[in-house]
């Protein structure tokens, strides 16, 4: 996991503010999808500080663009960690402050409303908020990393669309890979080559990537998380046969590829460890890497299960376990 995200897990301060330009690109592909998606619906944006927030920003100047009926922006005041509520505002604890939450809403008939004090803090796990969930039709927003779990819980307590961000690993936990597996939940369009660039002032990125983006901090395995539809996922994936794939894939040539294609040793599957080298030809169980799901096809592909063989310990080829795998059959 990438350091920079690890720290700001542990010490909470994981309010990575959101580039426009990545929200508008991610949106975007269900609007191509369905031009209609959010037409007289209310979007709740649990996480996000009206003042500023580019989520909030988005949403009202795009507000009459796509029909909204309502939309509700609110933040969080963080009053155990040096009075401070969020990356641009700062205040001496000396000194008295407001403890209460920010909130904006917007209708047709208002269109230029002004933030106003929620009654609590703005934590989403408070009666407040929930009853603002309850009434939205869409949940949007960057979630604090340190949360996302019960953030994702927080969301299924209640039958809404979403639109998230998280961290790839996620798939890895056990409350949210079922929701992968049962199709409730999927990948979006996603960051390119699954790497975002966030603001979060309380860290300095020493990354030396090409794609590196000064002032920003850089964050790998980033993924947006949905329920809503678009045309990526219901694109096929080009696949060769086992044989064309040994002789033309050059990259199965690598030693760390020496068990593509062999049999599991504790569950009746063959290695694949790469998505690319999934082969046409093979009707049986494959195990795939976690960035298969970037290109899963729920027409083409059915995830059997995650990671653990019969006997309930991870995949492994001759004792060797490979990464983390997702169990999945061709649907014929």
């Amino acid at each position: 996991m990438n350091t920079n995200l690890h720290k700001a897990k542990i010490e909470k301060n994981d309010e990575f503010y959101t580039q426009y330009s990545d929200i508008q690109k991610e949106v975007d592909a269900y609007l191509e999808y369905n031009p209609n998606v959010f037409r007289d619906k209310t979007i709740l944006l649990p996480c996000d500080d009206p003042e500023w927030s580019n989520f909030t920003k988005f949403f009202v100047q795009n507000f009459e663009k796509f029909g909204l009926k309502k939309l509700i922006s609110t933040c969080y005041i963080n009053t155990k960690n040096n009075c401070q509520t969020n990356l641009f505002e700062n205040y001496d604890c000396s000194q008295n402050f407001n403890s209460h939450g920010k909130i904006l809403i917007v209708t047709k008939d208002n269109l230029n409303s002004k933030w106003q004090y929620l009654k609590g803090d703005g934590d989403f796990r408070s009666s407040e908020i929930k009853a603002l969930r309850d009434e939205s039709d869409f949940i949007i927003t960057n979630p604090p990393f340190s949360l996302f779990r019960e953030f994702v819980s927080w969301i299924f307590e209640t039958d809404k669309k979403f639109l998230i961000i998280g961290n790839m690993n996620a798939i890895k936990y056990k409350k949210i890979s079922p929701l992968i597996k049962d199709n409730k939940m999927w990948l979006g369009k996603g960051f390119k080559s699954m790497v975002g660039h966030f603001i979060n002032k309380f860290y300095t990125d020493y990354a030396t990537a090409s794609d590196h983006k000064e002032g920003m901090i850089r964050v790998p395995g980033v993924v947006w998380f949905t329920n809503l539809e678009h045309g990526i996922k219901h694109k096929p994936l080009s696949l060769l046969t086992m044989n064309d794939n040994l002789k033309f894939n050059k990259k199965l040539k690598n030693p760390k590829y020496q068990y593509a294609y062999k049999k599991y040793d504790n569950y009746d599957a063959i290695e694949i460890p790469l998505t690319e080298a999934i082969p046409s030809d093979y009707d049986g169980v494959m195990g795939v890497p976690i960035t298969f799901l970037d290109k899963y096809c729920p027409e083409q592909f059915k995830i059997v299960k995650f990671r653990k063989g019969d006997d309930d310990r991870d995949l492994s080829v001759n004792g060797k376990c490979p990464y983390f795998r997702i169990l999945i059959r061709k649907i014929k």
